[in-house]
């Protein structure tokens, strides 16, 4: 048995969670609606404020997605509720954000700036011009946005320049100690 999927997931005071014939649970809270559709042999089941997750045979594939399905629908209770957000630390120098209305504008080192728009489920938040902070509802689109921003430039082993998330350790480099 999955040690993941047979924990039940306990549902907050405001959350409404509904399984369609289809298998497509679907999870409305405080801060928003999201949907998922579950693998048709994982049989996903309500009472009162718990919702547990079984499957229906031992199949090695059923086996795979049992844990999967319960995770997917555990963080759609939280994204609902608390929801998900990223941090990015930008180093170097020059190197800043800004919000101007939906965009995040960065200068990077390029000649140009780098302007992201944030979308309907996205929100950027910027606090200070060296960190930018991404957040919503859905965490898989939280953390491919987040990725996406920090792809403009990744940060570089030798002097850390670039976009970091806030808790990732880069690995410095030495670099070249010159002849003799």
């Amino acid at each position: 048995m999955s040690r993941i999927g047979r924990n039940p997931i306990s549902l907050p005071a405001g959350v409404d969670v509904s399984v369609s014939e289809s298998n497509i649970v679907t999870v409305k809270g405080p801060k928003g609606t999201l949907s998922e559709a579950i693998y048709k042999d994982i049989e996903v089941s309500i009472e009162g404020s718990v919702i547990t997750v079984k499957r229906k045979s031992d199949a090695p594939a059923e086996r795979s997605l049992h844990g999967l399905s319960r995770s997917l629908i555990n963080n759609m209770v939280v994204g609902v509720t608390e929801g998900f957000k990223k941090e990015l630390d930008i180093n170097g120098v020059g190197y800043r954000a800004a919000k101007e209305g939906k965009k995040l504008v960065m200068n990077l080192g390029f000649s140009h700036q780098v302007i992201v728009e944030e979308t309907d489920s996205i929100s950027i938040d910027v606090p200070n011009p060296n960190k930018v902070v991404i957040s919503g509802i859905n965490k898989r689109e939280v953390g491919q946005f987040a990725a996406d921003v920090r792809k403009k430039r990744p940060p570089e082993p030798y002097k850390g320049k670039g976009i970091k998330y806030a808790d990732e350790v880069i690995r410095r480099k030495e670099g070249k100690t010159g002849a003799k």
